[in-house]
């Protein structure tokens, strides 16, 4: 894996016959973000239980704990399992991330994957790398845009908000991508990042470049918007654009405002591009409490307390399958359906480079949130994290079916 400044890597899941690339997406900058810290009234907490209470075995949690311990899972961070909304599981782990060989690259800079002030955790803080995460929490932002009437996901028009990019606009199948185009990943924009290796690469390319939005604007069409899924991290960069151009405000501004201090999540980091864009591909950082109040919120179908933050339908619409990648996983907007009975979802996702995972299973009204940095792991599949809630929790508990 390219590791020109700690560029972005990828995590490879072989599900079947296809490999399904989940990537960290980073950047390049070398601009920083200042320490993000809001003034928010903590008016909600975290309610606390137990496995028992909570019909979860304890014998399985019991095991979890002592595999992870003995590092069966590699580099894992935090466990953080909630059910019924109420904290089941909150387990840290400590690793020695200084004592880890820093071998390729020791630059201290925050593109950096081996260096410790900058990954997995922000500057020795609890703020801990979502990676391609960003990208699922994006698409939510991107839903209350769509919820206040800023966008509308099918209008042809949209490559107009880059008028001041250059843009080939006689090319009728670039001007005709939609929002819901770039959400499903399926842009028609021509892009491989299937080898990070390769420094024809387009992530690798991009994240090198001085203009992350121009670079995806340069790129020629191959197949037709809407019609075919490509994982392509620049879409969510044009989408970050996108919305700034129509709310006025930066991603991270308009996260603040709409998402963030709705949820009381007071600290985040989040990386910026060299124009001074947010890095909506892969450049957010949350602690594990904060990054599972996005859980809840999904959970809940887009409902904190008593304020809906993002519409129902829209919740419902981001786990709809708009690509089927395999008998196993499919894709709706940056949110990856592992598990499904005829049209009900069962288990969905949010997937991050190193062992970023929320898993939700809304049937068991229940979720997950692992933070690992398998980065550098040998047989990292054979680490991951993720299969512990299908494979270990939910066969392994006596779980009553909640209603939807």
């Amino acid at each position: 894996m390219v590791k020109k400044q700690g560029r972005g890597k990828e995590t490879l899941f072989r599900l079947g016959s296809l490999s399904v690339l989940l990537i960290l997406l980073g950047s390049c900058s070398n601009e920083t973000v200042a320490d993000n810290v809001l003034e928010v009234e903590p008016i909600w907490e975290w309610e606390l239980s137990d496995p028992l209470a909570e019909g979860i075995n304890p014998a399985v949690i019991d095991s979890i704990h002592k595999d992870i311990s003995d590092g069966k899972y590699g580099l894992l961070n935090h466990m953080f399992l909630v059910r019924n909304g109420k904290i089941v599981v909150d387990n840290h782990y400590e690793q020695d991330y200084e004592a880890i060989p820093m071998e390729n690259d020791t630059t201290n800079h925050q593109y950096n994957y081996d260096h410790p002030d900058w990954h997995p955790y922000y500057n020795n803080t609890e703020l801990h790398s979502l990676q391609s995460v960003t990208k699922s929490i994006t698409t939510v932002l991107v839903g209350i845009a769509v919820d206040e009437g800023y966008l509308a996901i099918d209008d042809t028009t949209i490559m107009n908000q880059f008028s001041d990019f250059n843009i080939d606009k006689t090319d009728q199948q670039k001007m005709s991508i939609t929002v819901e185009d770039l959400l499903s990943m399926r842009s028609g924009i021509e892009w491989d990042e299937e080898d990070y290796e390769e420094l024809d690469n387009d992530c690798v390319l991009m994240e090198l470049s001085d203009d992350w939005i121009q670079f995806v604007l340069d790129k020629p069409m191959d197949t037709i918007p809407g019609s075919t899924f490509k994982y392509n991290g620049g879409a969510t960069v044009l989408l970050g654009k996108i919305l700034r151009e129509v709310t006025g405000k930066r991603m991270d501004e308009w996260a603040e405002e709409k998402l963030f201090a709705p949820l009381g999540i007071t600290e985040y980091y989040w990386k910026e591009t060299p124009m001074g864009e947010i890095d909506t591909e892969g450049g957010l950082y949350l602690k594990p409490k904060d990054f599972a109040k996005i859980g809840l919120l999904m959970l809940n179908k887009g409902k904190w307390e008593n304020e809906q933050i993002v519409s129902k339908n829209w919740v419902e619409k981001s786990i709809e399958p708009t690509s089927v990648l395999n008998e196993d996983i499919s894709v709706g907007y940056v949110w990856w359906i592992l598990e499904q009975d005829n049209d009900t979802v069962e288990v969905y996702a949010a997937l991050g480079y190193g062992g970023q995972y929320l898993m939700i299973a809304p049937r068991y009204n229940m979720f997950v949130v692992f933070n690992c940095w398998n980065t550098n792991t040998q047989n990292a599949r054979e680490k991951y994290a993720w299969f512990i809630l299908q494979d270990l929790i939910i066969p392994g508990s006596n779980l009553d079916v909640t209603p939807n």
